[in-house]
Parts: structure tokens; sequence; C-alpha cells
């Protein structure tokens, strides 16, 4: 038996954010990131609203790229004191992923980041409040999935909470917010985007309830995405829509080791100023892990499929699994995204020399491997890797070479 979890209710288009003032309670409390949602005049309409549905507001500002535990113990503490029935939860991955590991320690103070963790292992929620997720980004479509990425930086390693109970309640899916990205991050967002639904359609997990999900996404994703990122508004908005039908797909279907690596490589170099950014380790690292996982011939008929629905053309699925990859790349080079850690720059633009030194890699790189491969992620993959092909995987990501095993 399977389980197929969506948001109770998905509002879409433009405009989609008024219904917020629908929404029936005593107390919201809004989660956000930086500064954009208050520039851009989101984040005054959303008080608006809220207030209009009679609602007392309180606004939790600054969670960071690659939320932190402080940032969500932080939070959960001023919603103990607020006690709002709504969460909600605007702006890119990060604000939204941080409130719904916030929710979990509000409505059990006595839980431990340690137990957060735990795969599907959570308690019931709902007992305080219910969840809305409002993108602002067209990639992680953490508001319609079962999942969460939380950074513990004295340890250097982002952690996935996973379970169908921080799934959220409401999703609000307005393009509006999604016309202010900047360009690289319609890039990396994009990226990640198309990833989850690579993922997902070779999924172990994959079922007849995400294989439409994926497909759809994926050729939406083709058709959109570099157009997108050139500035087309119509792509902008289709592609936030992508993203959605993505997320559906994967946070049912779960997903594969690229999401293991870029979770473990993304902050493991935080001491040399930079981080490597999930969208971009997703890029770089998916044509190596196709390559990887086509020696399984089940997943290579499927990332056949795949090329078949792209209309990428190929006599037999090698052919087809060859055609794949070298799109993802020319599509990486097209959003001006590294091939490979090497020529990663601190900026995250293709370098002659990337901020993560070679030595510096190779020190790293057996505790990154047994780190990655014990990732909530792996386990869907459609091939395991032992500790040793995960160190010479990673090793072909940071030189961008072949994958011969």
């Amino acid at each position: 038996m399977a389980r197929f979890t969506l948001p109770r209710d998905l509002f879409h288009g433009k405009g989609a954010l008024e219904n917020l003032k629908n929404l029936q309670g005593k107390k919201a409390v809004i989660v956000v990131g930086g500064s954009a949602m208050k520039r851009n005049g989101f984040l005054q309409r959303a008080e608006d609203y809220l207030k209009e549905a009679g609602m007392e507001v309180k606004v939790i500002e600054g969670v960071e790229p690659d939320p932190s535990v402080t940032t969500v113990m932080n939070g959960a503490a001023l919603m103990a004191e607020f006690e709002p029935d709504w969460i909600v939860a605007m702006g890119g991955g990060s604000p939204i992923d941080a409130a719904k590991a916030m929710w979990i320690k509000y409505e059990y103070p006595e839980t431990t980041f340690e137990q957060m963790c735990v795969v599907f292992g959570l308690p019931k929620l709902r007992t305080k409040a219910k969840f809305v997720a409002i993108p602002s980004t067209s990639g992680t479509a953490t508001e319609v999935t079962a999942f969460s990425v939380i950074t513990d930086y004295d340890k250097g390693i982002k952690y996935p909470l996973a379970d169908f109970e921080i799934t959220p309640d409401v999703a609000i899916v307005d393009p509006d917010l999604a016309e202010t990205m900047p360009q690289k991050l319609v890039a990396h967002t994009g990226m990640d985007a198309i990833t989850h639904a690579v993922e997902a359609y070779v999924s172990t997990a994959n079922c007849d309830f995400t294989d439409p999900l994926a497909i759809f996404a994926i050729t939406m994703i083709q058709r959109d995405l570099v157009g997108s990122y050139n500035g087309d508004i119509s792509k902008r908005a289709s592609m936030h829509n992508a993203q959605c039908l993505a997320g559906m797909a994967f946070s049912n279907a779960l997903l594969g080791i690229v999401h293991s690596m870029a979770h473990k490589t993304g902050a493991a170099f935080d001491d040399y100023g930079a981080h490597i950014i999930h969208g971009a380790a997703n890029a770089m690292y998916l044509p190596k892990v196709i390559a990887f996982n086509a020696k399984n011939e089940v997943a290579k008929a499927r990332y056949g499929v795949i090329a078949d629905y792209m209309g990428l053309g190929g006599a037999n699925d090698d052919e087809k699994v060859a055609n794949l990859i070298a799109y993802l790349r020319q599509m990486n080079s097209d959003l001006n995204i590294p091939q490979c850690i090497k020529h990663y720059g601190a900026d995250s633009y293709p370098c002659e020399q990337g901020f993560v030194p070679e030595e510096v890699f190779l020190a790293r790189l057996p505790e990154i491997a047994k780190n990655a491969v014990a990732d909530a992620c792996t386990g869907s993959n459609p091939r395991q890797p032992s500790v040793e092909e995960m160190e010479k995987l990673l090793k072909c990501c940071y030189y961008d070479l072949e994958v011969d095993f």
C-alpha cells in the first residue's frame, strides 16, 4: 500500500494571494525571509488580508537562506508566546522550510531537532495551528511537499525533515510573487524543479499517481525555463506551476541521490566563504547521477521515457540517456551554471578555479560520501551506492569526469 498526500486546498493564478482573507481563525503568524516580500508589497498585502479575516497578526522576519536550527528554535519560541492558530509562510523555500520546522516545535515543545529528523516519525500536528505556504520562487515546491531542509551549521550538514504531517494545509501559488525573482534565482530554482521531476520519475517509490505529474512538469520546464530566465513573464508564470507539479510528484514518489549529494555538499565548505547553492548543486550533479543510475536497467528505461517525452531522439535507451545528459548539460550552459564543483565560483557562476580547493574537497570527501549515503533521499534512489561508489561519483562531480561505473 502507498500513500498520496497533497494540501487540502491549492489556490493558483494571478491574485491568488487574496484567498488569505477567507481563512478562519484568531491569530496568524507570518514567517518571511529577507526584505523582498516587504519591498515588493506582498508582506503588507498578506497582513492586510489576514486582518480583513479578523485575525491578529505577528511577523517573524529574517529567515536566512539555508535556515539554521537556531532560527527554527527562536521562531518556535516566538510562536509559543503568541499562540497562533495559523502559520503563514511566504517567500522562497527557506522561510517555508523553516516555518515547517518551527511548527513542529511549536506544537511539541519537547521535541528535539534530532527527533524531527527521524523520517516519517513525527507526531500528529494541527493540535494548535494549521499551515499556509506561499512560494515566491519557482523551484522547491515546499508549498505542496512533506519535506523541509534545515542546516546544522555546527556540523556543516543539511538535514531533510520528511513526514506527511508537514504537508501544508493550504498552498497559494500566485505567479505575481515569482515575477520579481532575480535571473540567477530563476536558473537555480528551475534546475531544482527539473531535478525533482526526474528523480521522482525514476524513484523506486514512483507510481501511477506521480508519473503523470513528473512527466508533465519535465515537459513544461523544458519548454519554459530558459525563456523565463531570459525575461519572458508568461513563461515565468508557467514555471511557477511546473515546479509545483514537480513538487506534487516528488513529495509522494520521493527523491534520489542527486539530492543526497546536494544536501551534504551545500554547506560543507562554508568556512571557505560560500555555499554550493542547492539548485546549482542539483544542476551539476544530475547528469552524473543519471549516468550512474542508468547502469540499472529499470532506471535506464525510465530515463528513456523521459527523453521520448522531451523529443530528444535516440535509437535505443543508451542513446536516449546520452541525449538526456547532453540536453541537461546544455541547459546548465544556457543558464550560466557551472558543470562541476571545480569550476563553481563563490558567486555561483562558472570560473576557472572555484571556491572549493581541490585538497580541501579530497580531505572532506570520505565524510561527505558517508553522510550522503546515509541521507534520507538515498533509500528511494534506483541504484544503491556504496560509500566507495559515492566517493567516486562525487569526484566525477568535482572534476567533471565521465561516470563509467
